[in-house]
């Protein structure tokens, strides 16, 4: 009798087992430090990454806080955006960078995406700016910055803030200017699947603001001055309400500050997998569009945070990866505009173009650093069987 045929190698979207076993010495010593410690929150350690990172980016003040959501939220506080204020988010984007505007009590508007970057289109942008706008939020999504030079033009013709959501953007710069300091601050998340992961939920405000900076602090612990349990800052012009439970534990801290160092290996090695996709995907039929880094006219450091290409059938397409054991994820199936809960804002099905093609054709590849030369092979056969029929 025939021995059966062993199914194929799955392929995760998503692991860090390899890399997290190779550096677990490191992490492990971090992890020892906070024990012997025995402050687990808001400590020693946290601090310490809020240097590093500020050292990192090159941003004057590093705020940490429990997740990129408060993060974005406390940051939109801490400069004043509050009830009767609008701000501008893209309508293609994770659906935080809305609902933080609403968590801090003003009002999203959407506005288009250039869809080679997929981040904010400063024209789409401008045309949503009414007298009420206080901010604009670009988004810095997978790869590269938005156009951060347009971005500003708009806000300086208009007097309004600009607030980034860089929370997929560690390592990304823009004239040598990471992202989050270009306009009053900006954000970074820690979430686990991020380029630099915890081991749960954790975030960062960056800013060179120190007024920012100072409010943001005091709003992530319950509105106290400093340390202590009996000053509670009043902060009635923030959006009418007190400070939150955000601090970031240690022992978050402790994984961040173990994988920090080797941040830019894990970058350089994300490209080279890029370029492994792209000279596979390119000219496959079906496949749409694989990523282009746009050249600007400053210099500029992309980071592939998720390979994301567009391609036609993408939900029969994921469906037959899926069955070969190949993760995916698609970004994002709903444009924010048309989704339910934001339906009292009054947009409807084809204002924004850009953004709801982006939905219906975006998905990610599986992409981390554990992902193997063979592993990239394995998915580009499986989207080319797809559309072609054959694997090569």
């Amino acid at each position: 009798m025939k021995p059966a045929t062993a199914p194929p190698a799955g392929v995760p979207f998503f692991t860090q087992a390899k890399s997290f076993d190779a550096r677990w010495p490191e992490i492990a010593r971090h992890l020892h430090d906070v024990f012997d410690r025995g402050k687990f929150s808001h400590g020693r350690k946290v601090e310490e990454l809020e240097q590093a990172i500020a050292g990192y980016t090159g941003a004057r003040f590093a705020v940490a806080v429990n997740n990129g959501t408060d993060a974005l939220t406390l940051l939109l506080r801490a400069a004043g955006i509050g009830p009767g204020d609008e701000v501008v988010v893209p309508a293609f984007t994770f659906v935080a960078s809305a609902s933080s505007v609403a968590l801090a009590r003003a009002r999203p508007t959407f506005a288009d995406i250039d869809p080679d970057t997929y981040g904010i289109d400063p024209a789409s942008a401008e045309a949503a700016i009414t007298p009420r706008t206080a901010g604009i939020m670009p988004v810095h999504l997978f790869t590269q910055m938005c156009d951060m030079e347009g971005v500003l033009q708009v806000a300086a013709r208009h007097g309004i803030t600009v607030l980034e959501d860089s929370a997929e953007a560690i390592g990304m710069r823009w004239d040598g200017r990471h992202a989050g300091l270009l306009g009053a601050g900006g954000v970074l998340s820690f979430f686990p699947t991020k380029t630099l992961g915890a081991i749960g939920d954790a975030g960062m405000i960056i800013t060179d603001d120190p007024g920012i900076a100072d409010r943001a602090g005091t709003l992530r612990h319950h509105g106290r001055i400093g340390r202590t349990i009996d000053h509670i800052a009043g902060i009635s012009n923030l959006s009418g309400a007190s400070g939150t439970n955000s601090k970031m534990d240690d022992l978050q801290a402790a994984v961040l500050l173990a994988k920090l160092p080797h941040l830019d290996d894990d970058i350089a090695t994300r490209a080279r997998l890029a370029e492994a996709y792209t000279a596979r995907l390119t000219g496959v039929p079906g496949v749409r569009k694989t990523p282009r880094v746009v050249t600007r006219p400053v210099p500029t450091d992309s980071v592939f945070y998720v390979y994301l290409i567009e391609v036609d059938r993408r939900d029969d397409l994921v469906a037959h990866l899926t069955a070969r054991g190949i993760g995916t994820e698609v970004y994002y199936p709903i444009p924010l505009h048309t989704q339910p809960v934001f339906a009292e804002l009054g947009y409807r099905q084809g204002r924004f173009p850009h953004a709801e093609a982006a939905c219906r054709h975006a998905v990610g590849l599986p992409f981390h650093p554990d992902l193997s030369i063979d592993d990239v092979d394995r998915v580009c056969d499986a989207v080319r069987e797809f559309y072609t029929g054959s694997a090569a």
